[in-house]
């Protein structure tokens, strides 16, 4: 009904945030002061999303949460903020509520920043096995920041490195010559973007940039995955026993 959407578009704005309980401790005041200042009604829910808590039993906690919000599916995009595994699990509650609610992501990690922001899988792990339960269901929109990737530990900045170095050695000669030459910096710096190192220039925008356009490159053309050759998939015969 027009009456009704236009309606809703003159209420005050209302936001659900379903974020990761590490990036909460981390920034949550920062995201609470944001919508208090932009007079946003908003309800968030920080929660442990790792690949142990990876389950229905923590989307079904989301839907309950997002019912007694009394969201609007139409007007009011469920916001996700952490890394991979809460956007996978945000995402798919946000699917099934009322047949698809639409709904943002905020990556917080190297690797969701320029591996989950720009696909349109999500799902949870199910009886040992990962991401056995999902859909394709992609986000209105990514929001991407970098500084927030300057918080997280080493040994998952070298993750998200792994991701694009699969990715430059599949697609992009380009992208692996910036990882010879910058791939220290960019880790001892956590692709953050300093003066005073004219050599590197802006290694890290000009990496990330790449790998996301790579990525989407691959994806854009078998975005519910028709076809399983991809090479996107690359490494995930093991990977996945790896990451359980």
């Amino acid at each position: 009904d027009p009456q009704q959407i236009e309606l809703a578009s003159k209420r005050r704005l209302r936001r659900f945030i379903v974020i990761d309980e590490v990036v909460d401790k981390l920034y949550g005041s920062k995201v609470r002061a944001y919508f208090r200042e932009n007079n946003v009604q908003h309800k968030i829910l920080s929660l442990p999303t790792t690949e142990e808590t990876k389950s229905m039993d923590l989307v079904l906690n989301i839907l309950q949460e997002v019912q007694s919000f009394s969201l609007d599916r139409r007007t009011e995009p469920i916001i996700a903020i952490g890394g991979g595994v809460c956007l996978d699990i945000a995402g798919l509650a946000a699917s099934l509520y009322r047949r698809r609610t639409p709904y943002i992501r905020v990556p917080t990690t190297l690797l969701s920043y320029v591996d989950a922001s720009v696909g349109a899988k999500n799902g949870v792990n199910f009886l040992q096995c990962k991401n056995k339960l999902g859909g394709y269901t992609p986000p209105v929109a990514s929001f991407l920041d970098r500084s927030f990737i300057q918080s997280i530990p080493r040994r998952h900045i070298s993750n998200g490195l792994g991701e694009i170095l699969k990715m430059a050695l599949m697609k992009h000669k380009g992208l692996f010559d910036l990882l010879k030459n910058h791939g220290k910096y960019l880790l001892d710096t956590k692709f953050q973007s300093y003066n005073g190192f004219a050599r590197h220039g802006d290694a890290a925008l000009q990496t990330t940039r790449i790998a996301i356009e790579t990525m989407l490159e691959e994806l854009a053309p078998n975005l519910w995955e028709d076809d399983l050759d991809r090479l996107v998939d690359f490494g995930h015969l093991i990977s996945p026993e790896l990451e359980m």
